[in-house]
């Protein structure tokens, strides 16, 4: 291979122009995974007894709060950039925005959300659960048309050992040298994860509700936690990684509160194919 080629054989982050407007495909992605979420989260709510109407009424509620608050995390955190760069706190079509704010800030709107409208709180986390880590394995791919969330320097050689296609290696040159592709560990462990969950879900008796959710976090933060310890454009608050110290806390917390909710005497958890006990008659 000629390491020239790869100066000038970046793909191209625009999709296509309409007039001024440009369609990015980090966009194009997120909005693709977001789409198919959807569409299984909606299939697993009715055998849940939930109203699959109810599913799209969170997306519209959650994903602006989801995206407003994924990119000021982001901004929160690189705020000595955006300071003096007002004007790009908004572009997040360039990416730039960081999946555990996206995380709080959703979990904010489905708890106010389920709690409005009688639903469980744990089982739409466990109905949502599968869905996000997939939609997390997709939407990686949009940093990996950006030339974002990538590692440390490595070798052509490193590359071709791991059998990537040559697309991939030759996006992975940046700035003048080979990175290490973390999108790509990322996007794998987590569409692992995403086949795990939905394998296991309908096993009767295994799942009490919530612990397909709190097995999520566990998965997740697990992966992450190496992961980001390979980057180099983590997020950094007085020398610590904020997202690999963020995964630590969340593993361990999930850890014990699934531990909690299984040992507690009093109000047994339902199972998690009990479905919504509070659904009227007619989802029954």
């Amino acid at each position: 291979m000629d390491l020239v080629n790869f100066s000038v054989g970046a793909l191209n982050p625009i999709a296509f122009s309409w007039g001024s407007l440009q369609v990015h495909w980090y966009g194009i992605i997120i909005a693709s995974a977001v789409v198919l979420a959807t569409i299984l989260a909606v299939r697993e709510a009715r055998r849940r007894r939930v109203d699959p109407d109810r599913i799209y009424d969170l997306i519209l509620w959650s994903l602006p709060v989801a995206i407003i608050s994924a990119r000021a995390y982001y901004v929160i955190f690189e705020w000595g950039y955006y300071q003096n760069h007002l004007s790009e706190i908004i572009r997040v079509w360039d990416g730039g925005i960081a999946i555990y704010g996206a995380l709080i800030g959703a979990g904010i709107v489905v708890y106010l959300f389920c709690r409005y409208y009688w639903i469980p709180v744990w089982l739409m986390l466990d109905i949502i659960a599968p869905v996000l880590i997939m939609a997390q394995g997709i939407g990686r791919w949009g940093n990996f048309m950006n030339q974002e969330a990538f590692g440390r320097v490595t070798s052509l050689a490193f590359l071709q050992s791991l059998h990537l296609p040559h697309f991939i290696i030759q996006q992975m040159w940046i700035n003048g040298a080979f990175r290490q592709p973390t999108f790509l560990y990322e996007s794998v462990w987590d569409i692992l994860g995403f086949i795990v969950l939905m394998s296991l879900r309908h096993v009767p008796k295994l799942f009490k509700q919530g612990e397909i959710f709190l097995s999520y976090v566990i998965w997740y933060s697990f992966g992450r936690f190496f992961v980001e310890g390979m980057r180099t454009d983590s997020l950094m608050l007085l020398g610590i990684r904020v997202s690999q110290w963020l995964s630590v806390v969340l593993f361990m917390g999930a850890i014990g509160l699934l531990i909690w909710r299984r040992t507690r005497v009093q109000n047994p958890v339902p199972d998690y194919l009990d479905g919504n006990q509070f659904a009227p008659k007619d989802l029954e």
